[in-house]
């Protein structure tokens, strides 16, 4: 008994987390086609600039400040390889590239995470144990009409302009870092730029922004939403540990999914 005991308990785990995760993963497709259902709804444009403001402009620095760093270390590490290979030239293209293609994609996604993800799920958790937002419901008002569609929408607007923002200032980063630092052809640089960066390759990260988008906001808002059937704490814990799990949970899907579409579009 004691040895098939041994071979079935690690089993049935397995199978209840997997089962749980499958349930998560329902719960919050459905929590999106609703929310993305209400992004139509009328008077709606006003609340949607007021999180563009909130979400977008207020994460901008930072993401000037990790695109140009970003940029700038990835010029000048790929100056030296390329330099010891005979093939310098082809810095503009190597730069390029990796940021459009993958790096300005994710790195932007992770950094709105942080900023603004992790605010999200905060805000509404707090919204939903201080019975906020069941005093909206019994002033009938929709929860998702009045705070998650207007933060999806807006995930969906900022992310791919965060994305293009962070792939042309790190080009420029890397422009600094491998031409003006290191001396090599800045007229090469950006022919190489220009020539090896296609439609296809805008198309991948305009993608990547949009499904990053909507995992960004749907898990920020989700988490904060139910914050109050969270069995691994109460009241401002179960905020925390919303908080905590919808970033690192953010994170995850954002990596695997980047995985996924790049496998697609290659």
């Amino acid at each position: 008994m004691a040895y098939l005991k041994a071979i079935t308990t690690p089993l049935t785990t397995l199978g209840s987390v997997s089962l749980g995760a499958l349930r998560e993963m329902g719960a919050m497709s459905t929590f999106l086609f609703i929310a993305l259902r209400k992004i139509f709804f009328r008077k709606q444009l006003h609340k949607v600039f007021i999180q563009i403001r909130l979400i977008g402009a207020d994460s901008l620095f930072l993401i000037l400040i990790i695109s140009t760093f970003t940029g700038m270390v990835l010029g000048l590490q790929s100056y030296f390889v390329l330099r010891s290979l005979g093939s310098d030239g082809v810095l503009g293209t190597l730069v390029s590239l990796s940021l459009v293609r993958e790096l300005g994609p994710v790195l932007s996604a992770i950094m709105i995470t942080g900023r603004a993800g992790s605010a999200i799920a905060a805000e509404i958790g707090v919204m939903r144990i201080s019975e906020q937002l069941d005093a909206l419901e019994v002033m009938d008002i929709d929860p998702m009409n009045f705070l998650i569609a207007p933060r999806l929408a807006a995930c969906l607007i900022i992310f791919p302009l965060m994305t293009a923002i962070f792939d042309i200032v790190g080009i420029l980063g890397g422009f600094i870092a491998g031409t003006v630092i290191m001396d090599s052809n800045s007229g090469i640089y950006f022919f190489r730029v220009q020539s090896h960066v296609g439609m296809d390759d805008v198309m991948m990260s305009l993608i990547k922004s949009i499904a990053f988008a909507l995992i960004v906001g749907t898990i920020s808002c989700y988490k904060g939403f139910f914050a109050h059937l969270r069995k691994d704490g109460a009241g401002p814990a179960a905020v925390n540990n919303a908080t905590t799990s919808a970033v690192v949970l953010s994170c995850i899907l954002i990596l695997m999914f980047d995985y996924v579409i790049t496998s697609l579009m290659k």
